[in-house]
């Protein structure tokens, strides 16, 4: 039975509206173990070409999810012993890296005084704000090679302050006009032929947490964004779509599966760390990953709870092996099922019974078969699709610009991918929660400045 033929009537239409954030929030939280490693843990990622010239490939990288803006005094930052790294693949042979580029942050320490010594400078045991020790944070980028040949192509580059608030902007940033757009510019950095950013931004996702996540308790109440008013870390990258093609030229205009990259993002650790008295700890041991993201939603929406762990410590060029019956019978259709929402709303079991198995359009999705694109399912995996040679359109790329109005993504990914998980695509499904709590930046790095800690966190005034 074709698709198209599944769905009918304003019942089913109904039905899967509601459905549509039983398992949604890009990458926050979303296995348990990564759960209590937050600094760790990639929340977004979305990559694109530039329309019209595709001169240019943007890669936006998140982590550390929900961080409260005043949530101090030791506030939220990059993980010096986490390796972070943007992988790209290209061409439909396998989902190796062709390039891949490491970032590691390094915080400077700070000097140690007698705290009785009125004389002595701040630092150490000297401060009770942090802002005030001196500290910084910075890092370098490695570009890598499929051959492993590296190049440093960005080093000691600082890394965005802390959005925390006006006396800290004035005193501590010494900033006349406050933290803005302006000042948050100033920490773009030539990497290479590129460009580099880091530093906190606002979460750019949207999505109700509270009622997907009380069992999909979605037919009552209203709509929230459970993402408004926290940041994220952020790394992002530009990178001349010269150096991504296989010839070193500019990718010819025109679908092309050779010009096709497979980007995600990961975070390593090192295997051990000893735990120093002094305050100094010991790596040893090789990386060993314990975060990705390709696709937002794979993990939450597809994966079982029993291999969400596992899923984030592998690549991948692995994934049809170890993950490939997730793809065709989705969790996700059948915990709806389970917790009586089908039922409620009268959906014909015929239905339900036809999206939970044999799901070839999920992986066509992925793979941008619409497209024309033929990835054999050796090179399938859960990684975010860009052909270089069109203008990106999710699910070909992932843009932050192109959207309805300056709160809106190209695209909602919640809507598009749970309208394929939940629907084959052949209704639109709404989370109820349709824009970004600020307005995106036309420019880089994208996403929005910070919320700030003093006037926009999440306390309630005392009465």
């Amino acid at each position: 039975m074709k698709a198209r033929h599944l769905f009918a009537g304003s019942v089913a239409a109904l039905a899967f509206s509601s459905l549509a954030a039983v398992a949604s929030a890009s990458s926050h939280r979303e296995a348990p173990s990564i759960s209590f490693d937050p600094a760790a843990d990639n929340t977004d990622l979305w990559a694109w070409v530039t329309p019209g010239t595709h001169d240019k490939l943007y890669v936006v990288a998140s982590y550390n999810p929900l961080e409260e803006p005043s949530g101090g005094p030791n506030f939220h930052k990059f993980s010096d012993d986490v390796l972070y790294e943007v992988h790209v693949a290209r061409g439909n042979k396998s989902l190796d890296d062709v390039v891949t580029y490491e970032i590691k942050f390094k915080t400077s320490r700070v000097g140690r005084v007698d705290p009785a010594d009125l004389s002595a400078p701040l630092g150490g045991g000297k401060e009770f704000f942090s802002q005030l020790s001196g500290q910084k944070q910075t890092y370098n980028v490695v570009k890598v090679l499929a051959n492993g040949k590296r190049q440093v192509v960005a080093r000691d580059i600082p890394v965005a302050p802390v959005n925390i608030g006006p006396r800290t902007s004035a005193v501590a940033y010494q900033l006349k006009g406050g933290y803005t757009d302006a000042f948050a510019s100033t920490f773009i950095n030539p990497m290479g032929a590129g460009r580099v950013w880091a530093g906190p931004r606002d979460d750019g996702f949207y999505v109700d947490l509270a009622r997907t996540f009380d069992l999909a308790n979605l037919l009552e109440g209203k709509a929230t964004d459970g993402v408004s008013g926290f940041n994220c870390h952020t790394i992002a990258l530009e990178i001349p779509t010269s150096e991504l093609t296989a010839n070193g030229q500019p990718p010819a205009a025109g679908a092309n599966v050779d010009n096709t990259l497979g980007i995600w993002a990961s975070a390593s650790r090192p295997r051990a760390t000893i735990r120093g008295n002094n305050g100094v700890d010991y790596d040893l041991g090789d990386w060993v990953q314990v975060s990705r993201l390709g696709l937002p939603l794979v993990n939450e929406a597809l994966i079982g709870i029993q291999d969400k762990d596992k899923f984030n410590r592998t690549r991948p060029n692995r994934d049809v092996q170890r993950f490939g019956s997730y793809f065709l019978s989705p969790v996700i259709v059948r915990d709806a099922e389970a917790v009586g929402i089908y039922t409620a709303l009268g959906v014909p079991q015929t239905t339900v019974d036809a999206l939970k198995n044999n799901r070839l359009d999920i992986i066509d999705t992925i793979n941008l078969r619409a497209s024309g694109h033929d990835i054999p399912l050796a090179a399938t995996g859960d990684v975010l699709r860009v052909d270089m040679g069109l203008d990106s359109s999710f699910p070909n790329g992932r843009s932050i610009p192109g959207g309805k109005d300056a709160t809106k993504e190209q695209a909602d990914v919640t809507d598009v991918l749970l309208s394929v998980i939940l629907a084959k695509g052949t209704l639109t499904v709404s989370d109820g929660v349709n824009s970004n709590d600020k307005p995106y930046l036309t420019s880089f790095p994208y996403l929005a400045l910070p919320w700030e800690g003093y006037s926009q966190g999440h306390g309630k005034a005392a009465p």
